[in-house]
């Protein structure tokens, strides 16, 4: 009997030390230049003066919070304490970043450069490429983009691993396709993405070899374009794209060999791949705008089908339990469906609505530990 009554003492001692764990959403309000902070399916706070958020995009790093604004400013904010730390101003219109250990780096449009900064955002060094930048990624040593007007990318090679602040170096360049314009990594392959040109390209970083992928649908018919590789989605053997100009989602196998073309009610936008990748959510343009369709990444066949009442601007998978966040912007006449709605993936139904989020867009969900 004491043995049993010590063994319940000890998990009791046991759960009770271990910090739960649970999410906050932070919700680009677009036209208000601020953020909504979800917490507990209900909205808890406002961040204002965050700056032009058309396209305002949040990246975390373990207790560090980043967001990058239209009109060039780079913003550090503490995701506990719901506060602004500081901000800087990189160029007059900036399109991506990414966070390394001991650094900040972002990718600019309207001055042609590639800033470098602290993590507390202190100016580093500022590299002028003379092109927009796109498609900023780290691997390994190495900070790699796009120059959209030089039809180059730029491989730099950190000098100073191991030290306080970094120093990058020119390592090497790609002349690759026409207008390169937005890139994604996986693994140790670079794939950028072209404009002007019916292909994609794809470089092994650790060999430093590049080739060039043809982009085809059924029946062998050219994709005309290549939509933002921030839409695909990639499981471990499948790659999604949505179709630009065309009621299809493409499928293609690991090796960029095609599959089939999924049939979908509209003309898809954004595609995101659940946690276990198991389900896919498609968003569309234009009339079907409202509407957001989940595939089934095994049959590939539709499986469930939501419409609201106003435009589908964002959505992200949670991946501590059963939902997918909707963000609904509502506008003109629809201010009353500003919301995020929330579906329940397990039994497939909208389980409930978070209202006071001004025009939602992008959702970005930060995991806390419990700890305080």
């Amino acid at each position: 009997m004491k043995l049993v009554v010590f063994i319940v003492l000890l998990c009791s001692i046991v759960f009770a030390a271990t910090p739960e764990v649970s999410e906050k959403l932070f919700v680009i309000e677009r036209e208000s230049e601020s953020l909504a902070i979800i917490q507990k399916g209900l909205v808890k706070s406002h961040i204002k003066n965050m700056h032009n958020m058309n396209h305002g995009v949040i990246k975390f790093d373990g207790k560090d919070a980043y967001l990058i604004s239209r009109d060039g400013y780079v913003v550090r904010f503490d995701p506990e304490k719901e506060k602004i730390l500081n901000e800087y101003k990189t160029s007059k219109s900036a399109i991506g970043f990414v966070i390394g250990d001991n650094y900040v780096a972002v990718a600019n449009y309207d001055d042609k450069s590639v800033d470098i900064l602290s993590r507390d955002l202190k100016p580093i060094d500022k590299i002028v490429t003379g092109s927009k930048n796109v498609g900023i990624k780290i691997y390994k040593d190495m900070l790699i983009f796009a120059q959209m007007d030089s039809d180059k990318v730029s491989v730099l090679k950190n000098e100073n691993v191991g030290k306080d602040l970094p120093k990058f170096k020119l390592f090497k360049e790609f002349k690759v396709g026409k207008m390169p314009f937005d890139a994604m990594i996986k693994d140790n392959t670079y794939i950028v993405g072209f404009f002007l040109s019916k292909s994609f390209g794809v470089i092994d970083l650790d060999t430093m070899k590049y080739s060039e992928i043809k982009v085809t649908a059924k029946d062998n018919k050219p994709v005309l374009k290549v939509p933002h590789f921030g839409f695909w989605s990639l499981s471990d053997d499948k790659t999604f794209i949505p179709a630009v100009g065309d009621n299809v989602v493409m499928v293609y196998d690991n090796k960029f060999n095609f599959i089939k073309n999924i049939k979908t009610q509209g003309l898809p936008v954004f595609t995101s791949l659940s946690p276990d990748k198991k389900y896919l959510a498609v968003t569309f343009s234009g009339k079907d705008f409202p509407t957001i369709q989940i595939i089934d990444t095994d049959t590939l066949k539709i499986m469930k089908t939501f419409t609201f009442k106003s435009k589908v601007l964002h959505l992200r998978w949670s991946k501590l339990n059963d939902s997918l966040y909707v963000s609904v912007n509502g506008q003109g006449d629809k201010r009353d469906q500003n919301k995020v709605n929330v579906i329940n993936t397990k039994e497939w139904y909208l389980e409930r609505e978070i209202f006071n989020v001004k025009h939602p867009s992008g959702i970005f969900i930060y995991q806390m530990d419990g700890k305080k």
